[in-house]
């Protein structure tokens, strides 16, 4: 969870040339900004097959062969996969992990920032590792990394079995489990997808498939007692040790929660549900008719349906507050607690909610150029490039991030800067 108290909501505006960063290397990369937006970073090319970073202006010292996936962590460090001599291993601040590996690829963020992991390939055997830490045990194959909130276990879907060419039969048995610390469980599945911890990081739950044709939750390798026709993603409960899934049965969609139907309605669709913080509420996105899309809390849906697709939503901290991103014909808006707001965009990123539920804001994007929305009001600044906005903790103020003629401005303006334009 981003350390909001500590940042500074005092300066008004702080600004770095990023165009002038083209004038010193060939190209310069999509950039980066830190969570605190006091930092812009971007790969920038030196020479021909000569990568580095370049941080508010002043580059890293290293320089790759390749770089890619440059992201800032948490806690406010900039983070790569750096390639040198053909070997790959994570840069953060500009010093690699003295490990190399084949590969690495989808870096992984704890809550605070602390820890940080990759997954990882060495002589075609697959493993994750934490802050440069391996798993001792590899893998033939390995997929959906996964990483505790507190960043201290990681775990994986991993194909424990080694296939022959046409061994069916061997596949039909089960060949894949999940890796948690490096160690598999002992039951083997058909699938594994999407393991997930719960918010403590002593329970993990991923979806299976245990024959052909049947499908489950399993949680700490100990799989529902009831199979299903298909089942999505799992989440925990906040504060116990339930988990509920999205699962197909008798032709429609609803939730279950540890194996048993708990929402009597069905739908066409059901996915990306979540609890609200305190678990006292729970959500998803549902179908209720064919080719329509809403929000359903506590199994019951909004009133309104909200076009071709429902992407991003959220509770607020305190669950009152829900907003959804949708998508209406060619135009993209929010919807808050069921009411569309008016105004429509070419692009609409993830809702961004104040603590107190009172505010929703977005990053938006229209005719090329972005700018930022709060409560169906839009700001009065076009930006070739933005990050979404953050409520300072009382809910008062602003942080944004932008491009603006080639300038990366961070500045902190009263939410009501954008609510009276």
């Amino acid at each position: 969870m981003l350390d909001r108290q500590h940042w500074d909501w005092d300066t008004g505006e702080k600004k770095i040339p990023f165009s002038e960063w083209e004038k010193s290397y060939n190209w310069v990369e999509e950039p980066q900004a830190s969570p605190d937006g006091e930092k812009i970073a971007a790969i920038v090319n030196i020479d021909e097959g000569e990568f580095t970073v370049c941080v508010n202006g002043e580059s890293w010292e290293p320089v790759y062969d390749k770089i890619w996936y440059l992201r800032f962590s948490p806690d406010g460090r900039a983070t790569a996969l750096v390639s040198e001599m053909g070997e790959w291993t994570v840069a953060v601040d500009g010093v690699p992990w003295e490990n190399r590996y084949g590969y690495v690829w989808n870096t992984r963020f704890s809550s605070d920032g602390k820890q940080i992991a990759v997954a990882a390939q060495r002589d075609m055997k697959y493993f994750m590792a934490i802050n440069d830490v391996s798993w001792e045990t590899t893998y033939a194959n390995m997929t959906d990394p996964a990483l505790s909130p507190d960043g201290n276990r990681s775990a994986a879907a991993v194909q424990i079995t080694v296939l022959g060419s046409a061994e069916v039969e061997k596949f039909q048995d089960g060949i894949f489990s999940v890796a948690v610390d490096g160690v598999s469980w002992e039951n083997r599945f058909v699938n594994v997808w999407k393991p997930v911890f719960n918010p403590d990081g002593t329970s993990l739950a991923a979806q299976v498939r245990t024959s052909l044709y049947d499908y489950t939750i399993v949680v700490n390798g100990t799989p529902w007692k009831k199979s299903f026709a298909t089942v999505w993603e799992p989440v925990f409960h906040p504060t116990e040790q339930s988990v509920v899934a999205p699962v197909r049965t008798e032709g429609k969609w609803t939730l279950a929660k540890d194996g048993e139907i708990l929402w009597e309605g069905r739908y066409l669709q059901a996915w990306h549900q979540a609890f609200s913080a305190d678990g006292q509420k729970l959500a998803a996105i549902v179908s209720p008719r064919y080719g329509q899309w809403t929000l359903a809390v506590e199994d019951r849906p909004w009133p309104i349906t909200l076009g071709d697709m429902v992407a991003d939503w959220a509770f607020s901290n305190d669950g009152q507050t829900i907003a959804a991103v949708f998508k209406q014909g060619p135009h993209w808006s929010l919807a808050v607690d069921g009411q569309k707001w008016q105004h429509r965009f070419d692009m609409v990123f993830a809702p961004v909610i104040s603590d107190d539920g009172q505010r929703v804001a977005a990053r938006v994007e229209k005719d090329g150029n972005y700018t930022l929305a709060v409560d169906d009001k839009i700001w009065n600044r076009t930006c070739q490039a933005a990050w979404d906005p953050i409520f300072s903790p009382d809910g008062q103020k602003l942080l944004t991030r932008t491009i603006e003629n080639g300038t990366y401005y961070r500045r902190v303006i009263p939410v009501s800067e954008i609510q009276e334009k």
